[in-house]
């Protein structure tokens, strides 16, 4: 069963590929699916999905509002 891993990496020539960090030892093969960036989209777009992904669940953020609501006069 092949397994699945993330590695970014930025296009270096028609045929090349340039990897941030390596592959496993003993990589023999791979698949490449590659992920097109829309040129369309600004710099915004690329610093939102720069960021990693938030930790706080819907009990937390309800209570922030609730707190918030609270100290209206």
């Amino acid at each position: 069963m092949a397994r699945t891993i993330v590695i970014k990496g930025r296009v270096v020539g028609p045929h090349t590929v340039e990897l941030e960090t390596a592959l496993p030892d003993r990589t023999e093969e791979v698949e490449v699916v590659a992920r097109v960036a829309d040129r369309v989209r600004g710099k915004l777009s690329d610093y939102v999905r720069a960021l990693s992904p938030g930790t706080r669940n819907k009990d937390d953020i309800d209570q922030q509002i609730r707190e918030g609501r609270d100290s209206w006069s």
